[in-house]
């Protein structure tokens, strides 16, 4: 007997679970981290406290698109975010940001280096995940294509 050619495989739906439970992981850990850095920031350079507030606030949005649909844009909305953080941060340690030179050069500092590695994990599992999703998304669709041409 051969196997059914249109089944859900149950590894490809584990793989997607477990993928957008690390992105959603990873983006509150970005929200949480930033969280953390904006009480220094309220005082010393205000735009960059609401910067982290928009980041935060992006973060979050963006880790219950990923749990909640099955859209690929917040594949594209995580990686977006942790990129554009990413840059941040290695403006803030090279050139320095308007009002705030006091970081460059401090490249070891523990909340920084965290935020480096969950940035870079979270942009590097967002784009593999964007990447192969159209090809479960197309399987998707002809799958329910020969449902309802078998039902009708």
């Amino acid at each position: 007997m051969q196997p059914d050619k249109h089944a859900i495989d149950p590894l490809n739906l584990v793989r997607d679970i477990a993928t957008r439970a690390v992105l959603a992981v990873g983006l509150a850990g970005i929200a949480l981290i930033h969280l953390l850095d904006s009480i220094n920031t309220f005082g010393d350079t205000r735009y960059l406290f609401w910067m982290y507030m928009a980041l935060i606030a992006g973060c979050l949005v963006a880790a219950g698109g990923v749990l909640f649909t099955r859209s690929r844009l917040f594949f594209l909305a995580a990686a977006g975010l942790a990129a554009a953080t990413l840059v941040g941060f290695v403006l803030s340690r090279t050139t320095g940001l308007p009002s705030d030179s006091g970081d460059i050069g401090n490249w070891t500092e523990p909340l920084g280096l965290a935020s480096m590695f969950v940035e870079g994990a979270v942009v590097a599992l967002a784009g593999a995940a964007h990447a192969v999703i159209p090809a479960r998304h197309q399987a998707a669709r002809r799958l329910r294509a020969v449902v309802l041409a078998e039902a009708a």
